[in-house]
């Protein structure tokens, strides 16, 4: 397993991703923190939820970092008669074998877009659950297992509802982030229509990592230490939205477990072999949002998810750190504790 010990290849894999993270940020200007949140959670081994109105560029940031990457990857256009078969795959009888012949579905690939997903029937969508959550897919008591890495990338239009099929909460809790990339700026918006205004950036993007790089990040970033008080300090998060008044439902354990690897993701594109409560801070609204459910008087109130987040991390204390010393980046200097404060951006 890559470890942060091993200085070369951390060095190798940085660059990876910042070749990455360029080759993206040069289709989709003005948005660096979404671009972030993108490769954070393919580091992390997630899924990632793309919820924005039309025309902002939620299908092309997710074929922009499929095509970043030299990996197979596979679009679906969610459609109401798209059937479950289409995703997964089905068994033929062959003539000449007589016997059944799987062809695999578009689930089988490294990187799977999934365009306007809440269009489809539940019954579709729920095609995605085993594979979202154990990387394999079971057709006819057979399971086959998925490429890695594996990562679905979807996105959904919260306005024209309708027509379309709201994700059940077993759904999106399978989704590691919910992002939602807004407008950009005047400036990015003009420079956007100097790059797109004739040939789209995507025609000419060519992939800046392989597949296999991929894999040795992630495997690096599942080195990432995660000390106690930083792991009792998310679980303490999570508790808190199943207590409060204003949500009839709360984050689930998976949630805990997604946003402690969304941290360590996050704390390797620092260039930190550990995790600090600053990352989890930061994950929090787009880790925990997407599965919380107000209540009624709450909705009422105009009260949202993501507002009763930003609540909890306010009035949740932060752990004090020990100090520690060497690690990656520190160059043997002793790191100093971090203080007790309210998240940063709050």
């Amino acid at each position: 397993m890559t470890t942060f010990d091993d200085r070369a290849s951390l060095t190798d894999l940085t660059a990876t991703v910042e070749r990455v993270r360029s080759s993206v940020e040069g289709v989709i200007e003005g948005k660096p923190e979404v671009v972030r949140l993108s490769l954070t959670v393919l580091l992390a081994e997630g899924h990632l939820l793309i919820e924005d109105v039309p025309g902002v560029g939620k299908t092309m940031l997710a074929k922009a970092l499929a095509r970043s990457i030299d990996c197979s990857v596979r679009r679906v256009q969610f459609t109401p008669d798209l059937l479950p078969s289409d995703i997964t795959g089905v068994s033929i009888w062959d003539q000449q074998r007589r016997d059944f012949e799987f062809k695999p579905g578009a689930i089988f690939a490294q990187i799977v877009i999934g365009d306007e997903i809440n269009r489809a029937s539940p019954k579709t969508q729920s095609a995605l659950l085993e594979s979202m959550e154990e990387r394999q897919v079971t057709i006819d008591g057979q399971s086959y297992e998925l490429p890695s890495p594996f990562m679905v990338v979807a996105t959904q239009n919260p306005v024209e509802m309708e027509g379309t099929y709201p994700l059940p909460e077993a759904q999106r809790d399978r989704f590691m982030a919910r992002v939602s990339v807004g407008y950009p700026s005047v400036e990015a918006e003009l420079q956007m229509l100097d790059v797109h205004g004739g040939v789209s950036p995507l025609e000419d993007l060519q992939p800046v990592a392989h597949a296999h790089e991929i894999v040795k990040l992630i495997e690096a970033v599942r080195g990432v230490h995660v000390s106690e008080a930083v792991r009792r300090y998310a679980v303490e998060l999570v508790a808190a939205t199943r207590a409060h008044p204003d949500l009839r439902l709360g984050a689930s354990p998976r949630a805990t477990l997604h946003l402690l690897r969304a941290a360590k993701a996050s704390a390797a594109l620092d260039g930190r072999d550990y995790a600090l409560p600053d990352d989890v801070q930061e994950l929090a609204v787009a880790v925990l949002a997407h599965r919380l459910l107000p209540t009624a008087q709450a909705q009422l109130n105009r009260r949202t998810a993501e507002q009763v987040v930003l609540e909890i991390l306010q009035h949740t204390a932060v752990p004090a750190s020990p100090q520690r010393h060497g690690g990656f980046g520190s160059l043997g200097r002793t790191l100093p504790a971090y203080p007790q404060q309210p998240p940063r951006g709050l």
